[in-house]
């Protein structure tokens, strides 16, 4: 049998090193969505978590996978909110879409650095705007599956689904960015409101 892990300060160290992970998830959370780009250093991200590189190591292998880490974490809640609210909304197909894309907006606009993260940040080159394309077509998956929940027989078939999913989340996806970078004047509400009026528009027949 194994030794069992030291305890320090009540924490064994496999404890200890999933509470670093953590501060560095946290970090790179707040650094990403300040700063960005090439301000968005390593360095930068050890001093925000209070940790040196060595504990960064631990947990990553560089600055790209803590960036797509984090990003998808602000997926995982995004799409956990969005199907609450359709679970939960008991009224019509417009109202329950109108729900799900006011839990997608709400985290997006609640903490612009998630924002900035999920649609800014995420766009850089290499392995994280391979992500970023990834999980843009997760949730066009999700969104086609959804629409047929919703409407049924109206709803449109494939490959007519697909289509229009991957136009609704792209679509909102650049909203957002000009949202975030101040080129478009609008209320989250707003944003809201145009969205579903896309989705139910083009989701059936």
């Amino acid at each position: 049998m194994g030794r069992p892990s030291r305890q320090y300060r009540g924490k064994s160290a496999e404890q200890r090193t999933a509470d670093r992970r953590e501060q560095l998830l946290a970090a790179g959370l707040t650094v990403f969505g300040r700063k960005g780009g090439d301000r968005a250093t390593m360095t930068a991200i050890c001093q925000e978590a209070g940790l040196t590189e060595r504990y960064f190591y631990e947990s990553f292998s560089g600055r790209d996978e803590l960036l797509v880490c984090v990003v998808e974490r602000i997926a995982d809640e995004i799409r956990e909110r969005a199907l609450t609210a359709l679970a939960e909304s008991e009224r019509g197909p417009e109202e329950r879409a109108r729900a799900a894309i006011a839990a997608f907006v709400a985290v997006l606009t609640d903490d612009p650095r998630k924002g900035r993260v999920a649609v800014v940040e995420s766009a850089a080159a290499g392995p994280v705007r391979t992500r970023r394309r990834e999980l843009l077509r997760q949730f066009a998956d999700l969104v086609a599956i959804e629409s047929r929940e919703l409407w049924g027989d109206r709803a449109l078939q494939p490959p007519h689904d697909q289509i229009a999913a991957l136009l609704f989340v792209g679509g909102l996806a650049e909203l957002m960015t000009a949202w975030l970078g101040g080129e478009i004047d609008v209320t989250p509400d707003q944003i809201v409101e145009a969205a579903t009026r896309q989705y139910t528009f083009t989701a059936h027949r």
